[in-house]
């Protein structure tokens, strides 16, 4: 019978009501060291969706590893109520081991999917991830930080024509929604295209650092989700909240180059003409550069570095309808 069958990932077999970890090898160093995945599975006896939860894509974004680590600790797991959940902490272990976005060619795994077995290494962790995991699952939640030195707010981002994704990421309720279309060759894209599985980008915080608030919400949002979906029995939850929906984003960049401080931050709403940051010459020559709101919205994102060049992203502003700023 279907309902007993068991689930396969990579070298492991799971009938209902057992739990395991597996490892999946996705590729070698130049070292002869192994690149290895780090699969939790847990299968509750009672027939449910499965749902993969995954973080550290790239290496650098330390949040959702902790998120999930956290989760683990937990047990939060331990205790489903129907259906099977699976956690990868850390996908790119290397990017983790250097500090870095990337795999050692250079290559950013968020940019190589579906992948392929014969491909760059970046190609097959994605690949691996493809065949051995996201083949399984109804739906995946895939947890990011911000870049070097830019904050992301905490929020869930979902393809705009994906009503399973929608209702998801309403179940997560983070802060923030926004539906964005994903990068091409990227997982939330691929795994739309290529298998029709919903995929939830989560981000909350900048890279190399931890952040309460983006650790707190994302752990409280794969709680909140799976009560939602009966795979846990619901709790009180005192950060219950309807989540701030934004249709559209755009960046607000550096005119010019030169020391950097917001005077309003991610978080906030803001309003057209607004100050928002200011600008300084370093030499003390310029007048000073104020930087207004273009529009009305909400910050999303912004910059924390003190040194910006001209063009550099200062500020991600959220939004609803109409593109034209007003």
């Amino acid at each position: 019978m279907k309902d007993i069958a068991p689930l396969t990932v990579a070298n492991g077999e799971f009938y209902p009501g057992q739990s395991g970890v597996v490892e999946l090898v996705a590729g070698q160093l130049p070292s002869g060291s192994a690149v290895s995945i780090v699969a939790h599975v847990f299968r509750s006896f009672k027939p449910g969706p499965t749902i993969l939860f995954l973080a550290g894509v790239h290496g650098d974004e330390i949040n959702g590893v902790e998120i999930l680590r956290r989760s683990l600790r937990q047990k939060v797991y331990n205790k489903l109520t129907a259906g099977t959940v699976v956690v990868v902490p850390l996908l790119n272990v290397y990017g983790f081991d250097n500090f870095s976005r990337d795999v050692p060619d250079g290559k950013d795994v968020n940019r190589s999917f579906p992948g392929s077995v014969s491909g760059s290494l970046a190609s097959r962790i994605a690949s691996g991830l493809s065949r051995n995991l996201l083949a399984h699952c109804d739906l995946a939640v895939d947890f990011h930080t911000g870049g070097r030195g830019v904050f992301n707010y905490p929020q869930i981002r979902y393809t705009p024509d994906d009503e399973v994704a929608l209702l998801a990421a309403q179940q997560f309720a983070p802060p923030v929604l926004l539906a964005a279309r994903a990068p091409i060759k990227s997982l939330r894209r691929s795994a739309r295209k290529a298998l029709n599985l919903s995929v939830l980008t989560y981000e909350g915080g900048e890279n190399l650092r931890y952040d309460g608030q983006s650790i707190t919400e994302g752990l409280a949002g794969i709680k909140r989700l799976l009560a939602a979906r009966g795979m846990l029995e619901p709790v009180s939850d005192p950060f219950a909240r309807v989540p701030h929906e934004v249709t559209h984003s755009a960046w607000v960049r550096a005119s010019r180059a030169g020391l950097f401080q917001w005077t309003k931050r991610s978080g906030y709403p803001v309003r057209k003409g607004e100050p928002i940051g200011t600008i300084f010459d370093p030499h003390g020559v310029k007048p000073n550069k104020r930087i207004l709101c273009p529009r009305n919205g909400f910050i999303i994102g912004h910059n924390n570095g003190a040194v910006v060049g001209q063009g550099d992203a200062l500020f991600h502003i959220g939004y609803r309808g109409d593109p034209t700023p007003g």
